[in-house]
């Protein structure tokens, strides 16, 4: 069986991209990272969605991004939007460097491990202002990783690859109902509190997506409120 890397954050998205990879006859060997992020809830989940999906290999990189701030995910100083994603608008959830670092990673990990792929969980549509989230951004990475190490100039370098990209987060929840993902155990809040906030952006997305594909249990009870005017 082909091995395959999968970044796995603990939120929706990395969840579903690895319960695709196992779908497509991949051994996944799951790669996380404690980058100074504001909170340990969502590595705390992704040991959860590792084991229910027998993900035997995990690894849990640090690397402090923090220390330099410029992200409201890794700086305190910078308040954590509520407002909504605004179209053409890089939000200031954007890490500096983040996926161009964690991809550099997840390509010595499968070069290591005689991997064939990688898989990520990046989407192009809901977050439409990260630049390290589009298709391009992506091929580009790709030349790179062809040129920049053994298995590549022996022409076995391994494929990015990114199932969820131009998928609606409504999409995603669908495709991860149907592949048996414990939604439930994912997190996707920016906060680290208890439960969900509900209120951040990452929240308001999920929380509508999980509404429109009929299963507002999911979703956070303030979600579940703000929503319930619009559907």
């Amino acid at each position: 069986m082909n091995k395959a890397v999968v970044l796995l954050s603990g939120g929706l998205d990395s969840a579903t991209t690895a319960a695709i990879a196992i779908s497509e006859g991949y051994e996944p060997i799951a790669l996380s990272f404690r980058y100074g992020q504001r909170h340990e809830k969502e590595l705390i989940a992704a040991a959860k969605i590792a084991k229910a999906l027998g993900i035997k290999e995990h690894y849990t990189i640090d690397i402090n991004l923090s220390q330099w701030g410029g992200s409201s995910l890794t700086d305190f100083s910078i308040a954590v939007p509520k407002d909504g994603v605004k179209p053409d608008i890089i939000p200031s959830t954007y890490v500096p460097g983040r996926n161009t670092v964690f991809i550099a990673i997840a390509l010595s990990l499968a070069e290591a491990k005689n991997a064939v792929a990688i898989y990520l969980g990046i989407n192009a549509v809901d977050y439409s202002g990260y630049p390290d989230c589009r298709p391009e951004y992506l091929e580009a990475y790709q030349k790179l990783a062809n040129l920049s190490s053994k298995a590549g100039v022996e022409g076995k370098s391994p494929r990015l690859v990114a199932p969820l990209v131009k998928d609606s987060k409504v999409d995603i929840v669908r495709r991860a109902l149907s592949l048996g993902v414990p939604i439930e155990d994912t997190w996707s809040c920016y906060q680290g509190e208890d439960l969900p906030c509900g209120v951040c952006d990452s929240c308001r997305i999920r929380d509508r997506a999980l509404i429109e594909a009929d299963r507002p249990d999911l979703a956070t009870p303030a979600g579940r409120e703000f929503f319930s005017s619009v559907f």
